[in-house]
């Protein structure tokens, strides 16, 4: 595991890029957003179907995505800046839990969401992985520090006590 993973400042970048991301969502959403440029598109079709072809759009949308995408995955994928022994284990755990919990709300998706709010839907689950991931790695990571506290805490009693 130890190769797999980025160097923690890779971390610190992905939360950077994530945070742009956000920002520019909420700027999408509440003060519309636009910026128009010329894109490849392999298939396209807005008012006609067209193939390997060259228009313009507006990229607010698709640049968001990306920043969110690229920076949770920059996030998930590199070190903690204290990394315990465990935490192979803990990213094991967290991503069975997250697959799993992904799948269930993709399955309740397709079964109770139609029409464009189930497009919606896809786009928000493009990123529930990565949020539940994250959600789970850092909830059995805080997890094993409270544990290490307590032990600590109760050997200092101990300590403390056979000193009298």
């Amino acid at each position: 595991m130890q190769k797999v993973l980025l160097s923690y400042s890779w971390k610190i970048r992905g939360w950077l890029l994530t945070s742009l991301g956000l920002v520019l969502a909420a700027c999408y959403l509440f003060f519309d957003l636009r910026f128009t440029l010329p894109v490849f598109a392999i298939s396209s079709s807005y008012m006609e179907t067209k193939f390997f072809t060259v228009f313009r759009t507006n990229f607010a949308d698709e640049l968001i995505l990306i920043l969110l995408l690229s920076g949770l995955g920059l996030v998930i994928f590199s070190h903690e800046k204290n990394e315990c022994r465990k935490a192979g284990l803990f990213r094991y755990k967290a991503l069975v839990w997250a697959f799993g919990i992904s799948l269930v709300i993709n399955l309740l998706s397709i079964l109770f969401i139609y029409g464009a709010v189930y497009i919606g839907s896809l786009v928000i689950n493009l990123f529930s992985v990565q949020l539940i991931y994250l959600y789970f790695f850092y909830r059995l990571k805080r997890k094993e520090q409270k544990r290490i506290k307590m032990i600590k805490n109760q050997n200092e009693v101990v300590i403390y006590t056979s000193c009298i």
